[in-house]
């Protein structure tokens, strides 16, 4: 398909997008200037940590595996829990999310593929867009689409819908909230600016960043063990900041499961986590690895 049937830009996407990069950004700027004038205490790492794995299974347990690919069935308040936690990470409310992960598996590489990091251009300058292109720049080139229609599923859901109505409440809550637990536990002002900027801003920088990794370098470099119609790779150094998600190849070859580790020594939080709701009778209909139906490698 061609560039010129593409729909034309979102333009509310696009100017939305800068708040999305550039808060983040500049909070963490002032994490690091305020660490460095005040000092970097184990509560604003906690709090950080926290943070940090609670959206980042938001992302990709919830986001993800659950609400994209229906990889299992969840029970009402993981539902919602997952719901909460994923629109805290800042990536877009879960009608976006899923609209565009799912454009990204149906035209994956192709001009029609949202974020693909693909070369934009001969040489090293077209290589280079394609990988900022593929990371972030996606972001400010959101073309108009109809999300409704991509994600119909979930448009009868009233609880998911109502987290998805409020979505910048609860980032806002994603913010504010470890600034309260560090002034609640500290019941200083280090407590609760600290809490704002590591647990709030600098936590939804580094995990937005390590999800768009997956994005760009995640169909750029890395070992290929399925082959499949796109580029996309397994980088295991990443598997630990996105919870299993750098398992790229892998989810790709079998898109639907919820879990992305083929081998034992593949680390995939995210996997473990499903396992243990499953196990808790708070999740059924697991979707997991059928050696019969597993793709050619």
């Amino acid at each position: 398909m061609s560039d010129t049937a593409a729909p034309e830009r979102d333009v509310l996407a696009g100017r939305l997008a800068y708040l999305t990069v550039g808060l983040p950004t500049l909070g963490t700027a002032a994490a690091i200037a305020y660490a460095y004038a005040d000092g970097l205490t184990a509560l604003d790492l906690t709090l950080f940590a926290v943070m940090y794995l609670l959206t980042a299974l938001g992302v990709e347990a919830g986001m993800h595996r659950y609400f994209t690919h229906r990889s299992f069935a969840a029970a009402a308040p993981v539902k919602v829990g997952l719901a909460v936690a994923g629109s805290m990470a800042a990536q877009g409310p879960i009608v976006f999310w899923v609209a565009n992960h799912r454009l990204h598996h149906a035209y994956a590489d192709t001009d029609r593929d949202p974020h693909s990091p693909q070369p934009r251009g001969p040489g090293l300058r077209g290589r280079l867009a394609g990988l900022w292109h593929g990371h972030l720049g996606w972001l400010f080139e959101v073309r108009k689409t109809e999300w409704n229609r991509h994600c119909r599923d979930w448009l009868s859901d009233r609880a998911v819908m109502r987290v998805n109505q409020h979505y910048f409440w609860v980032v806002l809550a994603g913010i504010v909230a470890p600034g309260l637990i560090g002034g609640l536990v500290s019941w200083t002002w280090h407590g609760v600016i600290g809490g704002i900027l590591w647990g709030g801003f600098a936590r939804i920088f580094a995990l937005d960043h390590a999800t768009w990794a997956v994005n760009s370098l995640g169909h750029t470099i890395g070992f290929r063990e399925f082959r499949t119609r796109d580029e996309s790779r397994n980088i295991g150094l990443l598997a630990p900041a996105t919870v299993g998600g750098s398992w790229h190849n892998n989810h790709h070859a079998r898109p639907s499961l919820a879990q992305t580790r083929r081998h034992w020594w593949q680390f995939d939080i995210a996997g473990r986590f499903i396992r243990i709701l499953e196990q808790l009778g708070l999740a059924s209909n697991v979707r997991y690895v059928d050696a019969e139906s597993e793709p050619a490698r």
